[in-house]
């Protein structure tokens, strides 16, 4: 999770560049830097750690100048020093970037072949060149910044200052938000409005596949095709709720659509790009003498242990018991000394999680958590940390975090298989290639918004409703289902396919919905059986699927969702967003409080 900031205008731009950048520490703290244009040169200053160390270097070596980036880090591959610290710099260009560029190394290759010299192990550093590379063959700096957008694949967020353009300030925005701030003779570019709120009250948020030229009195927006465009100015207030939001009407949709961003952030702080692996905190244990795991949580996260198990069982071959926190501790079960127990929570502060955490360090268990928050209680109790970078989470009903926890839990998953042998380096490259691929695949689905709530517009008529899944789409019906539940008030269940004709399919006439996630896999037939078997019923289909299983299906389904091809390991990260976009729209046409739902709370400290 890294934070940005960026500013043209009258003043010295390191004193407000320093600024934002406080603000922004809640994203990240290893490094942080500041680049400023001085009479045609970029001038920067980096350093290791929090953001006072680099205010101390800049006291000690002042920079100059009215134009300047500014990037607080989360390190991710790479130790946090001052070579892999932002802005990324070759002297004609500098660039701060939060997110991930998919296709770097391959941009890197070709730029390597054509001379330039990395001085980082970040992916960043290839858009510092790639620039470069158009500008050397005589392109305009408009049009080299156009021309480099156009081959970067992924989500990001980027700023960019060029020496020869003393004038202007780039940014640009893909699935990682960006927000233009407006003042009098200056303007700004933030990771969110939280930062400019000092500096401006009139804000513009960027839209994804958004770039944006900016001099000291103007700022150009265009879209992906290179036309300009307009985006609305909005005035913020110095309110927690507003800024919160954004332009969204409410916290929940908002956060729906930061996972694009979150996702790569949790990605980057568990995977090297470079070797294509996936490199997991020290841990006070070896993961290859790991003989059998317990997975807890509650709730929302409680599904994502279940989409664990089926990744851990399938991928290291090791039993998974996946367990409710409420429920475990009293059943009093027998552990054997050395074994693994991970707990799982958004808070770190959950009473019914935290409980069995003690129980189990008491029986001897390791203890690694998944957490949103890492001071919190269960991050202190654990021995070893796997973050979510989610960041804050307002929505009671839980989204970011939850896809996020999925990104740790993968992440975990493929290490623990490669240190158990179970896995090759070609199987582990392939799996950890697909996760760097989820957060703009995120991006995509977010586009079926408007399909998505057509279909919700049926759905806020039902009383009930099912959502059938198999394998590790299993645990995202039940996650569907629940979404529902907590903020549309209609009931809903979620149920493993199979078990359709064991009970619920009596449950089924013209007025009950079926939301079915399937992909077009070995087990397709089977869950075309049971679409079959609804429709024979009466009952209407929402299909949740692939192009293929879509097709497969045919007229069957009342409705379809149509999800991207990409390795079914990583389909439950990405099968989650249409299920709660559909619970969302559906709450927004019912008229209920979707952010607060009745009798939830965020979380849950009391037993």
């Amino acid at each position: 999770m890294c934070g940005i900031v960026g500013v043209i205008g009258r003043a010295q731009a390191a004193a407000c560049l320093l600024d934002g950048l406080t603000r922004l520490e809640y994203r990240g703290y290893d490094s942080a830097g500041i680049a400023t244009l001085v009479d045609g040169v970029i001038e920067r200053r980096r350093s290791p750690g929090k953001i006072v160390n680099l205010a101390a270097r800049i006291k000690a070596e002042p920079l100059g100048g009215t134009l300047g980036i500014g990037h607080t880090r989360w390190a991710t591959h790479g130790i946090p020093n001052e070579a892999n610290a932002h802005p990324h710099s070759n002297g004609k260009v500098a660039v701060v970037h939060n997110g991930i560029i998919e296709n770097f190394q391959d941009l890197r290759a070709d730029l390597e072949k054509k001379g330039h010299r990395f001085d980082s192990d970040t992916d960043t550093e290839v858009v510092v060149h790639l620039i470069s590379d158009y500008l050397d063959q005589g392109l305009k700096a408009e049009d080299a910044v156009y021309a480099a957008l156009r081959r970067l694949q992924g989500a990001f967020a980027l700023a960019i200052i060029i020496a020869a353009r003393p004038d202007t300030l780039f940014g640009a925005r893909k699935g990682s938000p960006l927000a233009t701030g407006y003042g009098d003779g200056e303007m700004f570019l933030g990771s969110d409005a939280m930062a400019l709120a000092p500096m401006t009250q009139q804000i513009s948020y960027l839209e994804d596949d958004d770039w944006v030229v900016i001099t000291k009195d103007s700022v150009t927006v265009r879209d992906a095709t290179g036309a300009v465009i307009e985006r609305p100015i909005v005035t913020t207030a110095l309110s927690g709720a507003l800024l919160g939001k954004g332009n969204y009407p409410h916290f929940m949709l908002k956060e729906i659509y930061e996972q694009p961003q979150v996702l790569g952030d949790t990605l980057r702080a568990l995977f090297n790009p470079a070797a294509r692996s996936i490199t997991l905190p020290p841990m006070p244990f070896e993961l290859k003498n790991v003989e059998r795991i317990t997975a807890i949580a509650c709730g929302t996260a409680y599904y994502a242990c279940l989409v664990a198990k089926y990744w851990i069982e399938m991928l290291a071959r090791v039993p998974v018991d996946a367990d409710i926190g409420s429920e475990y501790r009293y059943r009093t079960p027998p552990l054997t000394k050395g074994g693994l127990a991970i707990f799982v929570s958004q808070s770190g502060e959950t009473a019914d999680t935290i409980a069995p955490l003690k129980y189990c360090k008491a029986q001897g268990q390791h203890i690694l958590s998944v957490v949103n928050v890492p001071e919190s209680a269960i991050a202190r109790e654990s021995d070893v940390v796997l973050p979510t970078l989610a960041g804050p989470e307002i929505g009671v009903a839980s989204t970011k975090a939850f896809t996020t926890q999925l990104m740790a839990l993968a992440c975990f998953a493929i290490n623990l298989a490669k240190a158990r042998g179970a896995i090759d380096a070609a199987t582990e490259a392939r799996l950890s290639t697909s996760l760097v691929e989820v957060p703009s695949r995120a991006a995509d689905i977010l586009h079926l918004d408007e399909s998505i709530r057509a279909i919700a517009a049926d759905l806020q008529h039902a009383r009930d409703v099912l959502y059938l899944g198999r394998g590790s789409l299993f645990p995202i019906a039940l996650e569907g289902a629940l979404k529902l539940k907590e903020i549309s008030y209609i009931h809903a269940e979620g149920y493993a396919a199979g078990e359709l004709k064991h009970g619920p399919i009596a449950l089924i006439d013209g007025n009950t919905p079926v939301v079915v996630i399937a992909l077009s896999d070995a087990l397709f037939d089977k869950s075309l059986s049971n679409i079959e078997q609804v429709v024979a019923r009466g009952g209407k289909v929402i299909l949740i699927s692939d192009k293929e299983g879509i097709r497969r299906a045919g007229k069957n389904a009342a409705h379809t969702i149509c999800l991207p091809n990409l390795d079914p390991f990583v389909m439950p990260i990405l099968a989650s967003i249409p299920v709660q976009l559909l619970a969302y729209h559906t709450a927004v046409l019912k008229g209920t409080d979707v952010d607060q739902p009745r009798n939830l709370a965020k979380s849950v400290t009391v037993e």
